[in-house]
């Protein structure tokens, strides 16, 4: 920021090539980034009309029946089993990954969830169904 009473010398054609040197000499790159909220029309035209939160479902669910045929005694399994020994924070807890999962498969009515991903064809139709469910 120029100090008060600054008054520049450069003429406003000249700026750019004058912010193209400091940027040259400071190395900040031969980019400037503008960042800005997108709009909706904008996020449905590069996601091609895709319904984001059904992708995002059908994520958790393709992930979560791979979870789920790994061997017992995978990392991943023993990550997932593991209950932390420390004091709980003050207030309601945090949704956990299993959680959203268990409310995905409930919006879609599966039951059983942990036996339908160990039949890898019936988990595939019921991620696809993920997607294209409304209320999902």
């Amino acid at each position: 920021m120029p100090p008060v009473g600054f008054e520049p010398t450069i003429s406003a054609g000249e700026r750019p090539k004058t912010y193209a040197l400091d940027r040259a000499a400071t190395g900040t790159g031969n980019f400037i980034y503008y960042y800005r909220i997108k709009t909706n029309q904008e996020i449905n035209y590069i996601l091609k009309r895709h319904n984001i939160i059904g992708f995002i479902k059908k994520q958790r669910l393709n992930w979560s029946g791979h979870v789920e045929r790994m061997a017992e005694d995978n990392n991943v399994q023993k990550i997932k089993r593991w209950k932390p020994m420390s004091k709980r924070s003050i207030g309601r807890p945090k949704t956990r990954w299993e959680e959203n999962v268990l409310e995905d498969t409930r919006s879609m009515n599966v039951r059983n969830w942990k036996e339908v991903t160990q039949d890898r064809d019936s988990w595939k139709r019921t991620v696809e169904r993920a997607r294209t469910v409304h209320r999902v």
